[in-house]
Order: structure tokens, then C-alpha cells, then sequence
């Protein structure tokens, strides 16, 4: 229960800064393209941060969102999302898969890890992590299946790029909507997704 708290207050702030990056970005656009820029050095930037903040938790590149599909678009903002995002939970799952948990258990807290062991399917684990994808912290899931799955390096890959995919657009697309409607889309996003995630739970336990 502690860590689903956790987890939940995790969530919250994440929109809650997603959100105000938003307003501030909304109401003053003009002058954060003056500071900041739109050059390439900032798409490396937002890259690097994303990379990191898949890695390390509880870090999240997602507030910046708003940001970046204002200063690039929200096409370019979603492929460098993609970018990082994917590279990062790659890291992540070299990293476990290689130095096993001596090491994981220093960036990633044992309960968040025996939490999500138990979220990682036995069968059909292609499409189940595409799945989980879109529904779990990317740096928790690429530590766990590092550990706990023998899935090939490969076969991970595609899974994470397809999983990614989507969410990195819906949410870059979303960067650039009025204040209003990026408050009702990130609600209703998040009710679809709690639905889809117990109704993946309730067949995992159907099935065992």
C-alpha cells in the first residue's frame, strides 16, 4: 500500500508540473523562445534529460512536454521523446541484465522492484510490454524485465519502441492544447488507463 502511494503522489506531481509548464508556457511563449531557443542544441538537451530521467527514478521528463511541442512542434517533440525514452529504458535494461541486482537495487528501492516482478507476465510478453509501456514507470519495467525475464535484447527493443510510440505523441500533441482541454484529456487519459490496467490485471488472474 506505502508504495502505491508513492506511486500515485508520483503521478500527481508529474501532472501537476506538466500542467503548470503548460500554463506558463501558454501565457508567455514568446518570451521563453527568446531565452531559451529552438535550435538543435535543445533538442540534445531535452534527449539527454529524457535519457536520464528513464534511468534514474524518479525523475520524469514528461513535465517538459508543453516546452518542447511549443518551441519544435508536437511531431518533433514526440520523436525526441521517443528517442529518449527508448534509449533510456534500453540503458536501464543492459544495466540490470548485466550487473544484476548488487546495482539495481542502488538506483531502483527493492519494494518498487518486488512490486513490479509480480506485474511481469509469464506468457504473450512481446505484447504485455508494450502494454505495460503506456501504463507503468518505463525505468522500473526495464529493471524488472532485465532481471526477471529472458527476453532477448532485441526482441525488448521493438517492444519499447512500439510501447512508447503513442504515448509519446498523445502527450506532445496534448503540450500544444488550450489549458482547458489538456486538463480534461489528461483525466480521461488517466481513468482509460486505469481501466485497461485492471482489466489486464483481472485476466492475468483469470488465466493462473
Amino acid at each position: 500500500m506505502k508504495s502505491k502511494t508513492k506511486s500515485i503522489l508520483s503521478l500527481i506531481l508529474v501532472i501537476f508540473l506538466f500542467l503548470s509548464i503548460s500554463f506558463a508556457v501558454e501565457g508567455d511563449i514568446a518570451n521563453l523562445d527568446k531565452y531559451i531557443g529552438g535550435g538543435y542544441l535543445g533538442m540534445i538537451i531535452y534527449v539527454i534529460i529524457a535519457i536520464f530521467a528513464t534511468v534514474f527514478a524518479p525523475v520524469s521528463s514528461v513535465p517538459l512536454l508543453p516546452l518542447i511541442s511549443d518551441l519544435y512542434g508536437w511531431f518533433i517533440a514526440g520523436l525526441l521523446s521517443i528517442i529518449g525514452w527508448t534509449i533510456g529504458s534500453l540503458i536501464a535494461f543492459w544495466l540490470s541484465r548485466k550487473y544484476g541486482m548488487p546495482l539495481v537495487k542502488k538506483i531502483v528501492s527493492l519494494e518498487k522492484i518486488s512490486e513490479f516482478e509480480k506485474k511481469v507476465p509469464r506468457e504473450n510478453l512481446f505484447w504485455s510490454i508494450v502494454f505495460l509501456r503506456m501504463v507503468v514507470p518505463v525505468d522500473v519495467l526495464s529493471y524488472v524485465l532485465g532481471l526477471f525475464t529472458h527476453i532477448k535484447f532485441r526482441t525488448y527493443f521493438w517492444a519499447t519502441l512500439i510501447g512508447v510510440t503513442p504515448f509519446a505523441f498523445i502527450l506532445a500533441y496534448v503540450g500544444i492544447l488550450s489549458f482547458y482541454y489538456q486538463v480534461s484529456f489528461i483525466l480521461m487519459g488517466t481513468l482509460i488507463l486505469l481501466i485497461g490496467y485492471k482489466i489486464h490485471n483481472f485476466r492475468k488472474l483469470s488465466d493462473s
